[in-house]
């Protein structure tokens, strides 16, 4: 058996809540929350890791503890459209976040961008133009 996960520290609570009023501007509300994971895959025991979850500006973030100094994190729209940020595995929870904050921001930008070149194409195509789905 897995010993116990311990949890997000208070000063790591505060310290993400520093990093997303930066990014946003304003107060978000973080939210605890437990996740479970098969933290070895040569057993299929679940492993119950603290969670930090927050949804700001369309999407949904979580940042996992998965041991001592060991975070995991993602972003996600639903259940089908999920991220996470090309790392397995983060050893700092700084780099953590703002990493998964980075790599949202990018997605934001390109969906923007992809939203207005198919705003742009209909446009000059006219109404009857329906354009590719974006997903």
């Amino acid at each position: 058996m897995n010993a116990a996960i311990i949890d997000f520290t208070e000063a790591q609570q505060e310290y993400v809540a520093k990093l997303l009023a930066q990014r946003y501007g304003k107060q978000v509300e973080l939210q605890l929350a437990d996740s479970e994971f098969q933290l070895n895959l040569e057993s299929e025991e679940l492993t119950v890791c603290p969670t930090l979850y927050w949804s700001e500006r369309g999407a949904q973030f979580v940042v996992y503890k998965i041991g001592e100094d060991r975070y995991r994190c993602q972003f996600f729209y639903s259940a089908t459209e999920q991220f996470g940020t090309g790392h397995d595995e983060y050893d700092d929870i700084e780099k953590c976040v703002v990493t998964l904050l980075q790599v949202q921001s990018d997605h934001e930008r390109q969906m923007s961008k992809l939203s207005s070149a198919a705003t742009t194409i209909s446009s000059l195509e006219g109404d009857d133009y329906q354009g590719p789905l974006v997903i």
